[in-house]
């Protein structure tokens, strides 16, 4: 069937353009850059292409909001070269990001659900000053050592104040609050440099409740990203069924 589809009916680039809200020039760099099978030439020299180009541009086009341009890219340059195993790996590795995402996501909601409120000062406070703990009583409190909290400290994922009279470290409600949920994510695998963005967001948000809507919308985002990729599979497999 793919030879039918190939030698049938001839399109102009703005043939295929028109239906996606394309330019001529995209069409030609995306041929160029082999996403798009090569084109025939007439006499004079112009591009012509065939339905089964226009099921490769479908293909890509429905590839690029689940695995973004430049992985469906590389599955489109892989197909039209033949090699349709490295297509496949690529699917995978893409599939397996959005797998990690969601455990990402999962265990940052029972981080968040297992963090009980905080108060304004730990037990073993006394001689903190005002609202705060020192960093003994913190890490008792977490089962951690103190030099976990300062390696924490170094990362930004804690900004304990200094205490005037003894420079020791004081940590208020907001540092006691990051510690808890650092330590529950720490505890589910998860690197110092993959925690600070999220105890960032958390500090902008002012708190963990306002977060909520942040987790809704990643959560969202990740079920339309997986729903993206189902569309993409369907049109990839019509083209790859049509190439034969």
């Amino acid at each position: 069937m793919g030879r039918n589809l190939q030698s049938g009916k001839r399109l102009r680039p703005i043939d295929l353009a028109r239906g996606h809200g394309l330019s001529t020039q995209a069409i030609r760099n995306y041929e160029e850059a082999g996403i798009l099978p090569a084109a025939g030439r007439t006499p004079h020299g112009y591009r012509t292409y065939t339905p089964l180009h226009a099921l490769a541009l479908r293909a890509f086009l429905a590839l690029v909001p689940g695995h973004g341009h430049q992985t469906a890219a590389s599955i489109m340059r892989a197909v039209n070269e033949g090699d349709v195993d490295e297509a496949f790996r690529l699917l995978d590795v893409s599939h397996t990001q959005l797998l990690d995402d969601r455990r990402t996501l999962q265990a940052v909601e029972r981080a968040l659900r297992d963090l009980a409120p905080t108060t304004a000062a730990a037990p073993g406070a006394a001689g903190a000053g005002s609202g705060g703990t020192f960093i003994g009583p913190l890490a008792d409190e977490l089962g951690i050592r103190p030099a976990t909290l300062r390696k924490w400290e170094q990362a930004g994922l804690v900004r304990p104040r200094r205490d005037p009279l003894t420079g020791y470290r004081v940590y208020d409600e907001a540092d006691v609050r990051d510690a808890r949920l650092a330590h529950q994510l720490r505890r589910g695998g998860y690197l110092l440099e993959r925690i600070a963005p999220l105890i960032d967001q958390v500090r902008t948000a002012g708190g963990l409740e306002p977060l909520e809507a942040a987790l809704c919308d990643w959560r969202a985002r990740l079920s339309a990203r997986g729903r993206a990729m189902l569309t993409g599979a369907a049109e990839l497999e019509a083209y790859l069924r049509e190439r034969g």
